[in-house]
Formats: structure tokens, C-alpha cells, sequence
């Protein structure tokens, strides 16, 4: 089964779809303590079915999380995009980059801005989130450079946890 994925670009970046080479930079954060607010860090073998599970979200919704590329490289930076899983309250646009070397430079908001368009433009996405564990406060320093609001009263995917929720400003909706 080949999957036939979208592809963004910005000035910079290439976001596509997920592909068996980018299993190892995926597994290999997904070890580390980098991980620790986006689910990690995992043992090998959970890490390998999360990434299943990331070409599986693409399968199942029609759209996903893109691996995150500099123009002219194929190597993974990270991965940005829609989230929507089985229970999830609302569809979601995330950001995980593998490597701190790549903080800094404005990748994830590049990455970011691109998927938001996707979701408004081209999915027809109504509303859009992004949940963000407490403590992650790089994340949320990138959400509020987006424009997000934080909507204290949204519904959590896991109660059991501190997250935040921002909501992305519609466009064209004064805020």
C-alpha cells in the first residue's frame, strides 16, 4: 500500500509525509528526556508503534503530522501537523522538534504557520487547538507568537494530566 501524502513548503522547509527511513530519528527522541511533553520518553518498541501509529492517524483521518525537512535535505527535523485521535475533544495542530540544536531558529513556527493554512484553507478545519503539557514552556511561548489564546474552559484529551489548551485565532474572525 503506498499512501499518497500532501507536501507544504515554505521559503525553508518541506513538510511531508512520514516514510520507514525516518523511524530512527523518530525512535531516537521518543528515548530521550526531550520527550518527556509529547508522551516519551518511550521504550524502543513504543516508540516504533507510536510511529506506526503517526502513519496510521494519516490512514485513518486522511491527515496527520508531516516530518518537518530543511529545502534540500531529506534528514528529519521533526514532526509538525494535525492531530485528531480517537477521543481527542478537538483537532489539533502540534510541534515537536528532535533536536535542540534546531530550537531557536523559528523551524516549529515556520512548520506551524504552514499546517494552520492547511487546516483553515485546504482541511476546512472550523476551530483548532494545541495541547500543551504544563511545564513545556517553550511550546507555549511559540503558541501565544502564534496568536493563541488560552481557553481555560476547553475540554483536556487526558484529565488526568495538566495540559493547557491554546486556541488558534480563526482568520478573518476579529479577536
Amino acid at each position: 500500500m503506498t499512501l499518497d501524502f500532501p507536501t507544504l513548503q515554505t521559503d525553508r522547509l518541506i513538510l511531508r509525509g512520514p516514510k520507514p527511513s525516518d523511524v530512527d530519528p523518530f525512535m531516537d527522541f521518543y528515548a530521550s528526556g526531550r520527550s518527556q511533553y509529547t508522551g516519551g520518553p518511550m521504550t524502543p518498541r513504543q516508540a516504533w508503534n507510536f510511529f506506526g501509529t503517526e502513519i496510521g492517524h494519516w490512514v485513518m483521518r486522511g491527515f496527520g503530522m508531516f516530518v518537518v525537512t530543511a529545502r534540500g535535505s531529506d534528514d528529519p527535523l521533526g514532526i509538525v501537523g494535525h492531530w485528531y485521535p480517537h477521543g481527542w475533544p478537538e483537532k489539533e495542530v502540534g510541534w515537536v522538534l528532535f533536536d535542540a540544536a534546531s530550537e531557536g531558529q523559528g523551524i516549529a513556527r515556520e512548520a506551524a504557520e504552514a499546517c494552520i493554512d492547511h487546516a483553515w484553507n485546504v482541511l476546512g478545519w472550523e476551530t483548532i487547538v494545541s495541547y500543551i503539557d504544563k511545564g513545556n514552556d517553550a511550546s507555549v511561548r511559540l503558541a501565544e507568537r502564534l496568536g493563541c489564546i488560552l481557553d481555560a474552559e476547553a475540554d483536556i484529551p487526558n484529565p488526568e494530566k495538566e495540559v493547557f489548551v491554546y486556541r488558534h485565532p480563526h482568520p478573518g474572525v476579529a479577536a
